[in-house]
């Protein structure tokens, strides 16, 4: 299934709720089993989906054992290729990373060398701004705007002749934030012609608007601008490590030169089958759907303030200090998501499945009562 039909199912989804598009999963929650990590507590940490992999996708890394005794250049090709379709773009714009979060390294080792500085939100995903920082890079963090999106106007005051590339994470983490599409069109296309612009869309997947652009179109344009995808959220691969960036072939030659891990046959075959297995991919969407609605139900009921989320999870105004709540949720037996300085009175809840989200809110109503 091509990518805009994806965007005009999403919008089903958001106009006529789940429940229809649930029905012919039904066996999937039954089917794939709940994960816990040792202590037995339910981890609601790292915007993960817990119904991942699919049982093809499963069925595709045990096939790939008998080519585990070879190196993966040759098997990365075909996902390659499938990549490149699905985005609209040749082959040549396609680098393949071990998680998108290489990719973000990648890119901050390349544009943010010899006294680059890199201009990004803050508080926003961290894993590129820190290894710039790690090689000596200086990062221009921009705090965010009252509603909790990238004060774009005040990204655009620290560009300067230094700055070697803007990140932006659309939708945000941890805030769960979508930039309005033609503000963000028009940043771009403003300083692309500076600078390079970096749009982090790990979430994108699950933005209902089935008009809302990926910054892939920028790319297709021969814009300086790339954009990192991964599979580890609606595809649930997140253990497999596995992701991408699109940029333009001449960009995509010098990323290559600073991607150090790549990654492995099994999380190839992975990608290639998860990319096929549409039925997995509305199911993911559906159930991350009903457990925010879950999610925003008890909020409402406790009288919590939160945040519309365009991501699997959401993010809430907690009324007192996150390291107090995440110490009390714990003994619940539920873990809920790290600090994000500066805003320690807010907290981050990932989906998790039905029983997970379930869990999640009678302990937080226990919590709060």
């Amino acid at each position: 299934m091509k990518n805009i039909d994806r965007r005009q199912w999403l919008k089903s989804v958001s106009l006529a709720g789940t429940a229809a598009f649930l029905i012919p999963n039904q066996t999937f929650s039954m089917e794939v089993p709940i994960h816990r990590l040792g202590d037995d507590k339910i981890r609601l940490t790292s915007n993960e989906n817990p119904y991942g992999p699919s049982k093809k996708v499963r069925t595709a890394i045990t096939d790939a054992f008998d080519i585990a005794c070879r190196y993966p250049s040759i098997n990365l090709r075909p996902l390659v290729d499938a990549i490149a379709e699905k985005e609209g773009v040749s082959k040549d714009h396609i680098v393949v990373t071990g998680g998108s979060t290489e990719g973000l390294k990648a890119a901050g080792m390349t544009y943010g060398l010899e006294g680059n500085e890199i201009v990004a939100a803050d508080p926003t995903f961290q894993a590129m701004l820190r290894y710039a920082e790690n090689i000596g890079s200086y990062v221009h963090r921009v705090p965010l705007n009252e509603n909790m999106e990238h004060d774009l106007d005040a990204m655009a005051a620290r560009v300067t002749s230094k700055t070697g590339l803007i990140f932006i994470c659309n939708p945000n983490n941890p805030t769960g934030t979508l930039l309005d599409k033609n503000k963000l069109r028009d940043f771009c296309n403003s300083f692309e012609k500076r600078t390079v612009v970096f749009s982090d869309e790990a979430y994108y997947d699950y933005i209902t608007d089935p008009d809302y652009p990926s910054m892939v179109e920028l790319v297709k344009e021969g814009k300086n601008v790339i954009v990192s995808k991964t599979f580890s959220k609606v595809y649930g691969l997140a253990g497999i490590r596995i992701g991408y960036l699109i940029a333009r072939p001449d960009i995509a030659v010098r990323l290559k030169k600073s991607i150090m891990a790549m990654t492995n046959v099994l999380a190839i075959a992975a990608a290639e089958e998860a990319l096929k297995d549409d039925e997995f991919y509305k199911f993911s969407i559906a159930k991350n759907a009903e457990g925010k609605e879950n999610m925003y139900k008890t909020l409402d009921d406790i009288g919590l303030d939160y945040i519309k989320s365009h991501t699997n999870f959401v993010f809430f105004q907690s009324g007192r200090h996150i390291n107090d709540l995440s110490e009390a949720m714990a003994k619940k037996g539920v873990l809920i998501g790290r600090p994000f300085p500066p805003l320690y009175n807010w907290a981050r809840i990932s989906t998790g499945t039905t029983e997970e989200v379930n869990a999640f809110c009678n302990a937080l109503k226990s919590v709060y009562s």
